[in-house]
C-alpha cells in the first residue's frame, strides 16, 4: 500500500512538474512573440514616417521652386500677385508641417527659407541678386534636410 501511495505522490509531481514547465514555456514564447510584434509594428511606423517626410520634402522643395519662379518672373500684376499669394501660402503650409514631422532644428531652417522666399517675392534684394538672398538658406535647409534623413529612426519624437 505504501508503494501505491509513492507512486501516487511521484506520478502526481510529475503532472504538476509537467504542467509548471509547460507554462513556463508558453508564457516565454507569448512573451517573445509580443516583443517581435512590437518591433515589426516599431519598423512599420518608421517606414511609414520616413515615407511621409520624404512626400512632405518633395512637396517643400517643388513649391519653393514655384516661389523662386514667381519672385523672378514678378511683373506687379494681378494675376502675378495671385499666384504669389497662392504658392506662398502653400509654402507657409508645408513649413508648418515640416515643423510636425520633422526635429525642430530642420523646422527652423525651413522658415528661415521661407521667409527669404517670401522677402525676395515682395521686395528687391538690397544687395546682390535674388539667388545670393536665396543660396545660404537654401543651401542650409536641403543640407539639414538630408543629414536629417540620413540618421535612422529610433523612434525619436518630432519636434
Amino acid at each position: 500500500m505504501q508503494t501505491q501511495v509513492w507512486v501516487a505522490i511521484l506520478s502526481l509531481t510529475g503532472v504538476v512538474l509537467g504542467g509548471g514547465l509547460s507554462f513556463l514555456v508558453q508564457t516565454t514564447v507569448q512573451r517573445r512573440v509580443e516583443r517581435n510584434d512590437q518591433r515589426r509594428q516599431a519598423t512599420e511606423r518608421a517606414d511609414a514616417r520616413r515615407v511621409e517626410q520624404l512626400d512632405l520634402l518633395r512637396q517643400f522643395i517643388q513649391v519653393a521652386q514655384q516661389a523662386e519662379r514667381a519672385a523672378e518672373d514678378r511683373d506687379d500684376s494681378a494675376a502675378w500677385k495671385s499666384k504669389a499669394l497662392d504658392v506662398l501660402d502653400e509654402l507657409w503650409v508645408c513649413e508648418r508641417m515640416v515643423h510636425i514631422l520633422f526635429a525642430s532644428s530642420l523646422h527652423g531652417l525651413a522658415r528661415a527659407y521661407v521667409k527669404a522666399l517670401d522677402h525676395v517675392l515682395w521686395q528687391e534684394p538690397a544687395e546682390g541678386t535674388l539667388w545670393d538672398h536665396l543660396k545660404g538658406p537654401k543651401v542650409e535647409f536641403l543640407d539639414a534636410a538630408r543629414k536629417e534623413l540620413a540618421e535612422p529612426f529610433a523612434g525619436k519624437p518630432a519636434g
